[in-house]
């Protein structure tokens, strides 16, 4: 393969992998629970050890390759790191082509569900004006794009790749999602590609204070308790933030070594980001889903080359400092997990579309499927 060849490729996991796999969750050493704990110190033993057991002897990995199969994908090099993504297009001939943009701890799967009312939705009930060609890709360093080769992808640089991305399937007009680490990578792909990019859409946007007395004094009570509340994520949620941002290689050794310490490292993240009505994740996620998605990162290995990504962002420079205003509409879609604040959003973006929604949470394509597709069409059709 040359370096502009785009491939087909299909997931194919060997045999010995997923018993490898089966096999080490049964050989799993436990760690005890201490009596009266709960979520609140981290993932039970007692739930990730069901899950656990479920995901050797009951989930059906054959199944949700298929699932992943039933839609064309292909495979490139760009920049020297090879992308993986899925490519499907609308049989609307005028469909808008979109980019959509996973995070971590998310994969390509997120948006199964998403790619049927999007590419043809005269057959779920929609108009054919609303039609997309997808391209979803798995972000350089994850999932079936494999481990990084080199360091040094900044999101910058996993940008610049995916608009190179779509300049070699020949779209030259197109819009950007993005979710958690694609709510950073869409916003910058719009920056470096102004003349293609019309449109960005972002959930689960961070937005920081820049200390500006007259924004600040302007938020509302709402608002100032959204800050709030990323300030106690940050003191009691980001722990996995901190070592992926720091110390990436210690922590890839555990995670590359045992699937339940990979499982356990996920799982908590769809118990504590998504709808705080859920009490346990399945019940915000279905559990095949979350296990496909947890299943992708052990097979591919990148559970440290995903964590190596944020030791990038840590220490560029460039993500820190002060930017110009982008000039790309953008919609921010708002969940209640959510720690958006609209007044920061409009200092570095051009917000024309502001979404909140009283349910769901940070995985939105998971969780609220059909309300993130409204707020898509309806975005993307205020653009035409």
């Amino acid at each position: 393969m040359t370096n502009s060849d785009i491939t087909p490729y299909r997931v194919e996991v060997p045999q010995t992998a997923v018993d490898d796999l089966r096999d080490r969750l049964r050989r799993t050493r436990w760690a005890p629970d201490l009596p009266g704990a709960g979520w609140e110190r981290g993932v039970p033993t007692s739930y990730l050890r069901t899950l656990a057991e479920y995901w050797a002897d009951g989930f059906d990995w054959r199944a949700q390759e298929a699932a992943l199969n039933a839609y064309p994908q292909f495979i490139t090099t760009i920049d020297g790191a090879d992308v993986h993504f899925l490519h499907v297009r609308s049989p609307e001939p005028e469909a808008t082509p979109l980019m959509l943009l996973h995070g971590w701890p998310g994969s390509v799967v997120e948006f199964l569900d998403l790619i049927g009312p999007l590419t043809d939705p005269v057959a779920h009930g929609g108009a054919a004006a609303d039609a997309f060609h997808l391209v979803i890709p798995s972000l350089p360093g994850y999932g079936f794009s494999g481990p990084l080769r080199e360091t040094g992808w900044t999101d910058g640089r996993t940008a610049a790749a995916l608009a190179e991305l779509m300049a070699r399937l020949g779209y030259e007009r197109y819009g950007v999602q993005g979710g958690d680490v694609g709510a950073f990578i869409a916003p910058l792909m719009g920056r470096l590609a102004p003349d293609n990019v019309i449109g960005v859409h972002v959930n689960g946007l961070l937005t920081f204070p820049t200390g500006d007395p007259a924004v600040m004094g302007s938020l509302t009570e709402a608002e100032r308790g959204r800050l709030a509340g990323m300030r106690e994520w940050q003191q009691n949620l980001g722990a996995y933030m901190q070592l992926h941002g720091t110390r990436p290689q210690t922590i890839a050794a555990a995670l590359h070594d045992s699937p339940a310490g990979q499982l356990a490292w996920i799982v908590e993240k769809f118990k504590d980001w998504t709808d705080p009505a859920a009490k346990l994740p399945e019940d915000a996620v279905d559990r095949d889903r979350i296990l496909t998605d947890v299943s992708i990162y052990w097979f591919t290995e990148t559970a440290g080359s995903s964590a190596h990504t944020y030791f990038e962002r840590f220490n560029d420079a460039s993500a820190w400092g002060p930017v110009e205003r982008g000039t790309v509409p953008t919609a921010a879609a708002v969940f209640p997990t959510d720690y958006s604040v609209r007044p920061l959003a409009e200092q570095v973006h051009n917000v024309v579309r502001w979404s909140e929604f009283g349910h769901g949470g940070h995985f939105a394509a998971l969780e609220t499927p059909g309300v993130l597709i409204g707020d898509l069409r309806e975005f993307f059709r205020s653009l035409a």
